[in-house]
């Protein structure tokens, strides 16, 4: 049975000004851990992810699901660090959903085909993670 993870955040800051922030190459590195992301942001292109974790490069792939500006973003979503062989199975759902919260945007990531919940739990915690330091550069520069 695979589990989802999940975590969610308010930004002071509009929908149009976070999907900038998901989507620009610069900015993602500043609140995801210094990775460098490469795709063309159209459904069904490929999407890369490279950076150094631990001292160790590394390089994520998936494809863009769906992308619907301002709105949400799918990929699925594969690491050579999950020590899983790189076939369908192994990839994982990656959802951004962005929506009206008062007077900001409500950020909500899910990621699903989590093992066991406590995977679940360490994937929903990295996304805490990525949330603070997304509200961080967006309200804060």
């Amino acid at each position: 049975m695979s589990t989802t993870a999940r975590a969610d955040i308010h930004i002071d800051a509009s929908r149009d000004r976070l999907w900038a922030a998901l989507t620009d190459p610069d900015t993602i590195a500043r609140y995801l851990f210094g990775s460098r992301v490469t795709t063309e942001w159209t459904k069904g292109s490929p999407i890369v992810y490279r950076g150094e974790w631990e001292g160790e490069p590394y390089e994520d792939k998936g494809t863009i699901l769906e992308i619907v500006p301002g709105e949400r973003l799918v990929t699925s979503y594969y690491s050579p660090l999950s020590g899983k062989p790189d076939i369908p199975d192994s990839y994982q759902n990656v959802s951004y959903l962005l929506a009206d919260d008062g007077d900001g945007t409500r950020v909500t990531i899910t990621q699903d085909g989590c093992a066991d919940e406590a995977e679940a739990e360490r994937s929903s915690g990295n996304w805490r993670m990525v949330l603070d330091s997304l509200k961080s550069v967006v309200e804060h520069g």
